[in-house]
């Protein structure tokens, strides 16, 4: 099944990005990109997620100095942007892989492309590792543990219905009975022609 590969891969991004826990820290993806392309695009999304996950979190903290929270606000953009762009990667590879079947006449649409639905997979990998951490935090007390392993506990459910969904989902595309579109996601705030503030600035 498709989402056992990507799980596996995930958690192996998030174990790996914590070795160092550090969001500057050098990237290198693990899958060759000749040999397993799918591979290589989903270990790329999930650190491209990881590290935006921990700019998160220090972009919160509420002593941060204002020029470096601005500076961190544009690497929180820019990562988005990468986000974005990877998740339709993904899903032109499914495009790809797809390219030869027929839809069947009654063929529906989802409601979400294949890759979206690795998005939130991927996001849920790093929920699950981040509450699994405050579940069994030793300098924590027996409440809050107790209250994170009944997330955690929701969270792993989740993940098991996410990734049945998205198996589901695949299938169905192989065997004709669902279709897909690559709707090109047209940010405007990037692009200094669609944004009023950006063009006035040319």
């Amino acid at each position: 099944m498709f989402t056992e590969k990507a799980n596996k891969i995930f958690q192996e991004v998030i174990d790996t990005y914590h070795i160092v826990d550090d969001p500057y820290q050098s990237f290198e993806n693990k899958y060759d990109k000749e040999n397993d392309l799918l591979g290589h695009l989903l270990y790329r999304k999930c650190w491209i997620d990881t590290v935006q996950w921990h700019y998160e979190d220090i972009i919160r903290d509420p002593n941060i100095d204002p020029v470096a929270a601005l500076v961190l606000k544009r690497k929180i953009d820019a990562s988005n942007q990468d986000r974005t762009d990877m998740v339709e990667y993904i899903d032109s590879y499914f495009l790809e892989d797809n390219k030869g079947v027929v839809a069947k006449n009654n063929a529906t649409i989802n409601t979400e492309s294949p890759a979206w639905g690795v998005d939130r997979l991927s996001i849920l990998a790093l929920k699950v590792y981040h509450m699994n951490e405050e579940a069994t935090r030793t300098d924590a007390s027996e409440v809050h543990k107790a209250a994170c392993q009944k997330k955690l506990d929701v969270l792993l459910e989740q993940r098991v219905d996410l990734s049945t969904a998205i198996d589901t989902l695949l299938s169905d595309i192989k065997s004709g009975d669902k279709y897909m579109k690559v709707y090109k996601q047209m940010k405007m705030y990037n692009d200094d022609e669609l944004n009023p503030v950006l063009r006035t600035q040319k």
